[in-house]
């Protein structure tokens, strides 16, 4: 028996809280290549539209990444929600 709240039941749980895959694109220069930008790929389970997840990552990068951020792109798609999940009372055989 898996404990709820460790791995992917844990992600399974924030799922059905409301949260969604967040993929965030970050184009940003480093000092050291300022005629090249660069990109960088982050995804998360968050909450839209206040992504807290991702404001905490943006924090991380501006006071540990020496980069200058150009832009950032972030698509976000909840992939399960409450209303999709129904329980079924039974068992249906198929032979």
């Amino acid at each position: 028996m898996t404990d709820i709240g460790h791995g992917s039941d844990r992600d399974f749980v924030r799922r059905l809280q409301g949260q969604g895959l967040l993929t965030a694109e970050i184009a940003y220069w480093m000092p050291d290549h300022p005629s090249l930008l660069q990109q960088f790929v982050w995804q998360t389970l968050d909450e839209a539209p206040r992504f807290p997840a991702l404001s905490r990552f943006l924090d991380h990068w501006r006071r540990e990444v020496e980069a200058t951020i150009h832009q950032i792109r972030i698509a976000h798609s909840a992939m399960l929600q409450p209303a999709e999940v129904r329980l079924v009372d039974g068992i249906i055989r198929l032979h």
